[in-house]
């Protein structure tokens, strides 16, 4: 997977937050919005874009995050 396909749905979702691709050939960030939004870009996660093998989508709560208004890459 990648973040630009991260980035790319998580912001037609509606959906503020980060996401970078890792070192180690992973990707991490997090989102926020509404429930809907996030439950679709989860779904879109667990299968990825086409080229991509996802094998592990993880999440946790976290404290909303003040301040940000859209979805970028890092």
């Amino acid at each position: 997977m990648s973040s630009s396909f991260t980035q790319s749905k998580a912001s037609s979702y509606g959906l503020t937050g980060w996401v970078k691709n890792t070192s180690g050939g992973k990707v991490e960030g997090e989102a926020q919005g509404d429930d809907e939004g996030i439950q679709k870009l989860l779904k879109a996660l667990e299968s990825g874009p086409p080229a991509a093998s996802v094998t592990k989508v993880d999440q946790s709560e976290i404290d909303v995050k003040e301040g940000e208004s859209s979805f970028t890459t890092k």
